[in-house]
């Protein structure tokens, strides 16, 4: 297995969210979670700190000889970043640091993936192209802008923070919970909540290329619609992964400020692509 990948912050942004990271047979892309402004997470660390402690220890524990799975080493993981905080923040606070998660890995003769959030995992096998992503958060999302429509008021306005507030104590309710969205944060039992399959190495039907995004760059597809999936892999094979975020790029200044996007809360966004490309040997 060949692996290329890139990150990059958004370009208002001083610090990346994100992370990629390739150990052994591992390879993983982590979207650190925003908290709006203004919102208390009861934790001195921010979504970086915790994408980079996360990918730590994932990439530590990927050698390994007896590999477990890939739900038990991302709850592990999480466990080990919950001791990282070393006793200092409250991670009983619903808006903890946390991050959205895909990962693979390529043992014998399986390509094994997990998918936490709304990362995304695009595949091909034999003669088709998969795209897999964890449609519980954008569920969660469009009933929560149902229940709470975004009021007329400019932002820092006293009406638009009593609206920012609601909302946000309302999707901190379905954080983790059965009925709602799972994310790595603090818990670790949130692992096992993830999407989770594989796909054959070899034959006819075996992986040939797949690629782990962000939400920031699969938006090409599923927000702007400027290809579909087969072309956007097509895209980062051909030309990488950092020509691809670059397109992103230009397709998030073309739109201006955000408008008619679905982004609420950020024109940009930090952007991540990694590619897995196999030849004969699966390993």
């Amino acid at each position: 297995m060949q692996v290329r990948f890139a990150s990059e912050p958004a370009p208002d942004r001083q610090e990346n969210e994100d992370t990629a990271f390739h150990a052994g047979p591992m390879v993983g892309v982590l979207d650190g979670v925003t908290a709006p402004e203004g919102v208390n997470t009861g934790c001195r660390h921010n979504p970086a700190w915790y994408v980079r402690r996360l990918s730590a220890h994932l990439s530590e524990a990927a050698p390994a000889a007896t590999a477990p799975s890939l739900g038990d080493s991302l709850a592990a993981a999480i466990d080990m970043v919950r001791r990282d905080h070393d006793g200092h923040c409250d991670l009983g606070n619903p808006a903890t640091p946390a991050a959205t998660v895909c990962l693979v890995r390529s043992t014998g003769n399986r390509f094994e993936y997990l998918i936490l959030s709304d990362t995304t995992l695009v595949v091909e096998h034999g003669d088709d192209v998969l795209a897999l992503t964890d449609r519980r958060f954008s569920d969660v999302v469009a009933e929560l802008d149902r229940l709470h429509p975004v009021p007329g008021a400019p932002m820092g306005s006293p009406e638009f923070l009593s609206w920012r507030d609601a909302y946000f104590a309302h999707k901190y309710q379905l954080t983790n919970t059965a009925g709602g969205y799972w994310v790595a944060n603090s818990v670790p039992d949130a692992a096992y909540h993830a999407m989770t399959g594989s796909f054959p190495t070899r034959g006819a039907d075996g992986v040939r290329r797949a690629a782990l995004l962000t939400d920031g760059v699969s938006c090409l597809v599923d927000l702007y619609r400027r290809m579909d999936w087969a072309a956007l892999l097509d895209a980062i094979s051909r030309h990488g992964p950092d020509a691809i975020i670059q397109q992103v790029r230009r397709t998030e200044e073309s739109h201006g400020n955000g408008a008619g996007t679905g982004r609420r809360w950020k024109r940009q966004d930090d952007a991540t692509a990694a590619l897995c490309t196999f030849t004969d040997d699966p390993g």
